[in-house]
């Protein structure tokens, strides 16, 4: 692997930073220390402009070049999950419910890596954005960024981020143009009767015998009213209601997610989720209430920026660890929101099988940091030369 030499002899002091924010983990907009350990990173490191304040908590350092040339956006993200953490690391969470179970601490690690780089070097023309974004986990801070007018007031010409891989093996790096990750929307269904006591059902109008069917139903979205060869996935995550074995509720919530990839089945579910839900309400005499919130887009990448920055991940860690026909998966990334504003790619880096992200054993793998960094800075050394 060709990792840059001087970032690889900085790479203790990424791991460093990764395990200090890893043990310091924060939640959604609310990235107010990490972001000012960020900031403290990138002015010991001498960059042109910081910007901080950008989605509450999110940043953006601006560093130059030699010369005219285009801006380029590299993204991390920051913020952790509501979480107990079970990795036994020395560097594990100091906050009960809180911890990095997604690898975003690497994610900033490796940005703070090319960012020290590049600061160092500034071997490439134009300038280098580095976005370090709150909230991927929760509302979307890549989303609010962008309506924030980012990519406007830092005249970004095009964008890059990397997420690490937990089922490919260390140092590969997969992409691919069009559709990578699906959209994500969340919905929730009260389904309202008339409670009473469980010896005299005959009393009540019994929402639990509703909810039940109605979610039955919702799996025929997928089963009959979509096309089988255009992915779409109907989850039910929550089930909620009642109080007492002995007791009919009055009302049961149910809820999830649906995934996507083109918006022709995002309406169409959307659309059944209603008609569903009502008509299985209906038929037993009571009434359904839907809340259908749309929320990332699908996360697609653009063919030539795929095309170049393939290239570069050749370079960096060569050919037999570069995989450029990854098949679309149906996870969400908020990062769509900026591939939408702005052409680019989305890559996956693995770190080695082990734990799922979202698992609470999980741990970023330090090794790969180096490698992160490198093909960020080689990239902007490209695209940039």
């Amino acid at each position: 692997m060709a990792v840059i030499n001087r970032i690889a002899g900085f790479a203790e002091e990424m791991a460093g930073w990764r395990r200090h924010i890893h043990m310091n983990p924060e939640l959604a907009l609310d990235c107010h220390e990490t972001a000012a350990f960020v900031v403290e990173q990138l002015k010991a490191f001498g960059v042109d402009e910081i910007h901080e304040g950008l989605a509450k908590t999110g940043v953006v350092a601006i560093i130059k070049g030699n010369g005219e040339g285009p801006c380029t956006g590299l993204r991390a993200d920051m913020d952790a999950l509501p979480m107990q953490e079970e990795t036994g690391a020395e560097w594990a969470s100091k906050t009960p419910g809180k911890m990095h179970a997604c690898g975003h601490d690497g994610h900033t690690a490796m940005l703070l890596g090319a960012a020290k780089y590049l600061s160092e070097t500034r071997n490439f023309k134009g300038r280098v954005a580095l976005i370090f974004q709150p909230a991927e986990e929760a509302i979307g801070g890549g989303r609010i960024m962008v309506e924030e007018g980012m990519m406007e007031r830092f005249e970004i010409d095009e964008v890059y981020a990397l997420h690490t891989d937990p089922f490919a093996v260390a140092g590969e790096l997969r992409t691919a143009a069009g559709p990578i990750m699906a959209a994500v929307d969340e919905w929730e269904i009260t389904v309202k009767g008339v409670g009473g006591h469980a010896a005299y059902p005959h009393t009540c109008k019994d929402p639990m015998i509703a909810a039940m069917n109605t979610g039955l139903a919702l799996q025929t979205i997928v089963a009959r009213n979509s096309n089988p060869i255009d992915p779409i996935v109907v989850s039910v995550t929550q089930f909620h209601g009642g109080t007492a074995s002995n007791i009919i509720a009055d009302e049961i919530k149910l809820s999830g997610t649906v995934r996507t990839f083109s918006e022709h089945n995002r309406d169409m579910a959307e659309r059944r989720i209603h008609e569903i839900a009502r008509a299985q309400a209906e038929s037993f005499e009571m009434e359904a209430q839907v809340a259908y919130e749309r929320s990332y887009p699908a996360t697609v990448n653009h063919a030539p920026q795929v095309e170049k920055s393939a290239k570069v991940a050749r370079e960096v860690v060569g050919d037999d660890l570069v995989l450029t026909d990854l098949p679309p998966e149906m996870g969400a990334e908020d990062f769509s929101y900026m591939l939408n504003a702005r052409p680019g790619a989305f890559y996956f880096i693995g770190q080695g099988i082990g734990p799922s992200v979202h698992h609470p054993a999980f741990d970023f793998n330090d090794e790969i940091a180096p490698i992160g960094a490198s093909f960020f800075a080689r990239l902007i050394e490209t695209l940039h030369s």
